[in-house]
């Protein structure tokens, strides 16, 4: 609460659901009378030879001291305009204390039908120097008459306005200034500025003429200033303009904006701007305030300054506003060469700064969208506000001291063994919630329990829609999630991931809690959209929510989706190009107990062999030794291995477990599969630079579409048709590349995402084949796997090769370095895209020949410790120049010859299932 308000003089509510802006308010004596009484005969003659003296002063600028002593002694009606169309005047008197406005305050109340824009007070009417009104519409602008009949009964006085001419417009009116054009005395013209950039001139009952500003694209506030003869207003683009009257006055008509056009070409006097100033933001509002004979100010104000310019538009001072203004009005000071501003802002502040000084800051009930200052009832020094929604209110500066004084706390004796008994209680508390954690820690202090539940059969009806895998039918599967709550939560969400291309009919849930222990129960499918196959099948229901003391909390259950849901039986394959060999601990098992969804049980051969169909087309064949304890996967495509390898040693897993064998084991032998890896990593960044290449491609021929377009609207608009010169055609042409770019865009990007799930299934496999060739631990293959697999989608601004990268190089420089050489390097805190993906493939296959030499990986501090009595044999440290690089050749041949796949020595086992396929 602020201690500096404006003190409320009298204020009140204008109508209801009524909006004003900074033009509704006007302060002048608009009746023409003298201390607020209705003058007659005499005493009027004498208010206009007043009235006369005060313009002369106005017009030849006299001095700041005593212009602001006769702006003061004016005797001041507040006159209000509105969108709805309701002009009011008041005559406002002191509020007692405890009351509100009086109905005599509100002098006029008229109803004009169309809506206020602007109301302004001067000398409008020929022959005489009254003041008179006008009022401007949309569409017109009236020049009134106000006046008052003294009252004979208690009612007081009566006003009446009288219409003494209007201008009907032809154009949308935004805003109006007045004032002597071109040095005229005795009488004031009306500028109209129009929403289209024309300033129409109006020699009080009749029209001057009309000009448009060059160049002009939306209106902006304008202000005349008289010393100089001159409008200001701010375009645009952003800067202050300066016109001369004389210059307005004789340049060529213009009652069409095309008529701008040909004055350019000669024909006609040029309307030239006498001088500009780029402020860089938009203006709110325009003044203009005479410092002394000689010299005037503009201020402009800003969206976040206010400017004090010269007559010649050289800034004299500027002023960065903390907050967002809403209004300003600057006004004389009455230090000598000084100028006052109030700033109104929409933190519901008042600000007066003495030039750039902020001398005072008051606080209003509402945010000020126009201000003035002016003299009522004898009382100087007002300020008349008004907001948007039509509080208006007369204040003068002060405090509002708070006179609350705190009472004495009354003394009593402390017992110190009352509050070492509550000190220990709250130690208690704390150690407790310590010990807890802000997640608790048993199953128990749950306050919501999640499962999941997947069908066991897929769907009789499928829910599957928009698929795009060709003559197949693809199934879906139907997934329960089950959510039983402990306490009462409100606004639970749940959100369901599955890998892509896989779909869900639905993946966004929201509960309310409103009971302990609710159950809620929530179904949905899920099912195949594309022709590729996702890189897992394991599924995330995320539960987010947060506890009564405000602490959020996520709840993961994770559920597995089955293989024949992207599978289906299909015929064994004699040969393919890629093989793996698992090899057990444990005698072979009949596939057709493995695998009884996949079995047809009129094919004997099904006991060894089993051949499966991806949805997407590829075929992948499983083999099983009849003496031995090995298995073989084998495919034409590598990434397609990864799904049945898994699913196989998942259920061998599962079989010997249900046996009650608890020493079963898989591993491998053979050589890492490498160079089939690379290429997939080949492939993945050749389609990222594709489709930076298309995107930049894409990115010129558009902005070669709008060029021509430009230039052919050009064309179009000149009044003296010229020849084309076949742009129409380069147009058409520029259209169909920028439509076929788009398109190749669109596909890169699909075979992108296709390739990045490939490349995901692959990096699952080369990380179960590592983990299986070494033996790694559950918390060693989960350090791998968030080296290989950090990203979830794949960008062009964060790719899977530079990160990667960054992360297996970690690696290498921390748990499997070879020195503490290795370990002061660092790396590069920016992540780019590569030339090539030479470096990661090098890197990646240094890591392999690390963990082959006895490396292990961890994240402990024990990590930057040499490992070089760990690791037999030695290993190379990471190549930092080209001499360097050259040494990994034989080692990247160890484990990248694609050949050697399978060219471990011949097993008779595995020779006698290759005549079972023959």
């Amino acid at each position: 609460m602020s201690l500096f308000k404006a003190r409320d003089w009298w204020s009140t509510v204008l109508g209801e659901k009524e909006e004003f802006d900074q033009g509704c308010l006007c302060l002048a004596d608009v009746d023409n009378s003298r201390n607020g009484q209705v003058l007659h005969g005499d005493q009027k003659r004498a208010s206009d030879n007043q009235d006369r003296s005060c313009w002369w002063f106005l017009s030849h600028h006299v001095s700041a001291a005593n212009w602001t002593q006769h702006f003061l002694c004016k005797s001041n009606k507040i006159i209000v305009g509105s969108f709805m169309g309701y002009l009011r005047i008041f005559n406002p008197h002191p509020v007692k204390t405890g009351g509100g406005p009086q109905a005599e305050d509100l002098l006029l109340e008229v109803h004009l039908r169309d809506p206020v824009l602007q109301v302004e007070v001067g000398k409008f009417v020929s022959g005489s120097e009254m003041l008179h009104l006008a009022v401007l519409h949309s569409r017109k602008l009236c020049v009134y008459s106000v006046s008052g009949t003294l009252g004979n009964v208690e009612h007081g006085n009566q006003y009446q306005i009288k219409l003494m001419y209007e201008h009907h417009l032809q154009r949308t009116a935004c805003n109006m200034t007045y004032g002597p054009f071109g040095a005229v005395k005795g009488r004031d013209l009306i500028c109209i500025q129009s929403m289209d950039g024309m300033l129409m001139v109006f020699e009080q009952e009749s029209y001057a003429f009309g000009r448009f500003l060059p160049g002009s694209l939306l209106p902006g506030p304008l202000a005349y200033s008289p010393r100089t003869d001159s409008f200001i207003t701010v375009s645009s683009c952003r800067q202050v303009e300066s016109y001369k009257y004389q210059v307005l006055a004789f340049a060529t008509d213009a009652d069409k904006k095309q008529e701008m056009e040909q004055q350019k070409l000669g024909s006609g006097k040029r309307l030239v701007v006498d001088w500009t100033l780029n402020i860089g933001e938009q203006a709110l509002d325009i003044c203009i305030i005479p410092l002394n004979q000689s010299a005037s100010s503009v201020f402009v104000l800003g969206e976040r300054n206010f400017f004090c310019l010269k007559d010649n538009g050289q800034i004299r001072f500027m002023k960065k506003l903390d907050c967002s203004p809403s209004c300003f009005l600057p006004y004389c000071s009455v230090s000598e060469g000084t100028i006052n501003t109030l700033v109104g802002n929409h933190n519901h502040m008042l600000h007066v700064y003495q030039d750039v000084t902020l001398k005072w800051a008051t606080q209003l009930p509402h945010v000020p969208v126009a201000v003035r200052v002016g003299c009522l009832h004898d009382l100087k020094g007002v300020i008349v506000t008004l907001s948007d929604d039509g509080h208006l209110q007369c204040s003068y500066l002060g405090t509002d001291p708070s006179l609350f004084q705190a009472p004495k706390v009354e003394s009593r004796e402390l017992n110190y063994d009352e509050l070492d008994v509550e000190l220990k209680e709250l130690q208690k508390i704390i150690k407790d919630v310590k010990s807890q954690g802000v997640w608790p820690l048993t199953e128990q202090e749950d306050d919501l329990k999640v499962s999941a539940a997947v069908s066991s059969a897929l769907d009789s009806v499928s829910q599957a829609t928009n698929v795009e895998t060709g003559a197949d039918s693809v199934p879906s599967i139907t997934v329960k999630i089950t959510l039983q709550n402990q306490v009462v939560l409100q606004k639970v969400k749940l959100s369901v991931y599955v890998q892509p291309p896989l779909q869900l009919t639905c993946d966004q849930f929201t509960f309310d809690f409103v009971a302990p222990d609710m159950t809620s129960i929530v179904t949905f499918s899920v099912y195949l959209k594309k022709t590729y196959t996702p890189s897992e099948l394991e599924g995330n229901a995320v539960v987010s929510y947060s506890r009564a003391t405000g602490i959020p909390r996520v709840i993961q259950c994770k559920f597995r989706l089955p293989l024949n849901l992207i599978c289906l039986p299909g015929q064994p394959s004699k040969t393919a190009s890629h093989k793996l060999t698992i090899d057990t601990n444990k005698s072979p098992v009949s596939l057709l107990g493995l695998f009884p969804d996949f079995a047809n049980p009129s094919d004997d051969d099904q006991m060894n062999v089993m051949g499966f169909r991806l949805l997407g087309g590829s075929r992948v064949t499983l083999l099983a030794s009849r003496t031995s304890q090995r298995y073989r996967i084998q495919s034409e495509r590598f990434e397609d291995l990864w799904l049945i390898t898994n699913e196989l040693i998942l259920r061998l897993q599962d079989h010997f477990e249900k046996q009650g064998t608890k020493d079963f084991a898989c591993s491998f032998s053979g050589c890492v599969p490498l160079q089939e890896y690379f290429e997939l990593i080949d492939h993945h960044f050749e389609l990222r630079i594709n489709g930076e290449k298309l995107e930049e491609l894409l990115s010129e021929r558009a902005v070669q579409f709008r060029a021509i377009q430009r230039r052919l609207l050009t064309r179009f608009r000149d009044k003296t048709p010229a020849p084309l010169q076949h742009l129409d055609t380069l147009l058409d042409g520029t259209y169909k590349q920028v439509i076929a770019l788009a398109d190749a865009v669109q596909e890169n990007q699909d075979r992108l995402l296709q390739s990045f799930a490939g490349l995901k299934s692959a990096t699952h496999l080369l990380i179960l084949l590592i983990r299986l060739w070494q033996r790694l631990s559950a918390d060693q293959t989960a350090i791998l796997e968030a080296a290989f697999l950090p990203l979830q989608e794949d960008t062009q601004e964060l790719g899977w090769e530079e990160t990667v990268d960054a992360a297996v190089a970690h690696l290498l420089k921390t748990c499997l370095s070879k020195s503490s050489k290795e370990q002061a390097l660092n790396l590069s805190s920016q992540l780019s895209v590569p030339k090539d993906t030479s470096r990661l493939k090098k890197h990646i296959t240094l890591l392999c020949d690390r963990l082959a030499k006895g490396g292990r990986l961890c994240v402990s501090t024990d990590a930057a410790a040499p490992q070089a009595m760990v690791m037999p044999g030695g290993c190379t440290p990471i190549p930092e120049s080209d001499l360097e690089e050259r040494s990994l050749d034989d080692a990247t041949e160890l484990f990248t010859n694609h050949k050697h796949l399978i060219a471990e020595p011949p097993v008779p086992e595995v020779s006698a299932l290759q005549g079972v396929l023959e």
